[in-house]
């Protein structure tokens, strides 16, 4: 590999003026310089960032570490992140922790390890021990898609999901529908505990007993869980007439196994989503969804985290952004129930 000395050497100058054309070219002579370029080109030569990192103590990568990388909202997510990073000179490295707090602690380590400018994490561990081992290795983060419960802890951007689930459930009573099934991914996760409560708020809004409410609970959050649900479903005594699924991949796995099944949406069971992702509105049957504003989200958090990090960081107060979510209804829940 070829290093800056061989640089210096083939180009008659000394380290230190290599370096100067790389990071200071305004010190060096244009004619020097000149040289010293085309050296570089003609060599190859590529600059170790890890070095200049651990020289300089500032990384110009900063770390998303998503809950789901096949989930679409998370693209969205990183989409936002990146333009936001971009327009600083800086590079997202995009990371899955596929919902387990031990591959969240495993990636907390190489973060450490590369010394990263910071980290943009939905955090899959909710003891709060991994968000702790970020603050005792003093690296930055900016948590997404979850509310902290205090600003001291650092810098939250999020979605009301309270309001969000009960956008979703009013639709449906507003229907004319009486029972409901949440089909939700691991309870443990704020987002779906959250959805739920603001389900069963409008439940009592509406006059009607908690148990109006049945749920299924999922290991995961895709288009798998969402099958297999589905199945559950169809098993139901009574059936239901109306589903709210925690994101829309769940959903699309319950229209899979609801198609299979000939059941007919929403003319036998009316469905409603959650993250308005692409997918949703070209479903064989367009799916209403409760919409996140992802892409948003991921520039927020990249803002404030680049921010915390950048010349201004003494002036930086941490923030609880919380933002609003939209219904956008379309054919899978627009037919009134059948009796």
């Amino acid at each position: 590999m070829v290093g800056i000395k061989d640089v210096a050497r083939q180009a008659g100058v000394s380290v230190g003026t290599v370096s100067n054309v790389i990071n200071r070219p305004e010190m060096v002579a244009e004619e020097t310089r000149t040289r010293v370029q085309a050296v570089i080109a003609q060599l190859g030569y590529v600059r170790s960032e890890s070095a200049r990192h651990l020289r300089a103590g500032r990384s110009r990568i900063i770390a998303l570490l998503v809950l789901d990388m096949a989930n679409p909202f998370f693209a969205d997510v990183a989409s936002g992140a990146e333009r936001a990073a971009r327009e600083e000179g800086l590079g997202v490295m995009l990371c899955n922790s596929a919902q387990s707090p031990a591959e969240e602690a495993d990636y907390l380590s190489l973060f450490a390890e590369q010394r990263v400018r910071g980290v943009l994490v939905t955090p899959a561990d909710t003891s709060g021990r991994n968000l702790a081992d970020f603050r005792r290795h003093d690296i930055p983060y900016v948590v997404v898609d979850r509310v902290l419960a205090s600003a001291d802890e650092g810098c939250s951007v999020s979605v009301d999901d309270i309001t969000g689930g009960s956008l979703a459930a009013r639709h449906l009573l507003a229907q004319g529908h009486r029972e409901l099934v949440y089909v939700s991914g691991p309870m443990h996760l704020s987002q779906c505990r959250d959805r739920h409560t603001g389900a069963l708020a409008a439940l009592r809004e509406a006059g009607l007993p908690q148990d109006a409410l049945r749920r299924i609970e999922g290991e995961r959050l895709d288009v798998a869980a969402g099958r297999d649900a589905g199945a559950r479903l169809l098993g139901m005594a009574p059936r239901p007439t109306a589903v709210f699924c925690a994101n829309d991949l769940l959903a699309l796995g319950v229209l899979q196994a609801l198609f299979a099944a000939g059941v007919s949406v929403p003319g036998d069971i009316a469905l409603v989503g959650y993250d308005d992702i692409e997918f949703a509105a070209a479903a064989a049957v367009p799916l209403t969804s409760v919409r996140q504003p992802a892409f948003r989200m991921g520039r927020t958090a990249a803002d404030l985290l680049i921010e915390e990090t950048g010349e201004a960081a003494a002036e930086h107060r941490h923030q609880r952004i919380v933002l609003q979510p939209e219904l956008v209804v379309r054919d899978s829940s627009i037919s009134a129930p059948r009796h």
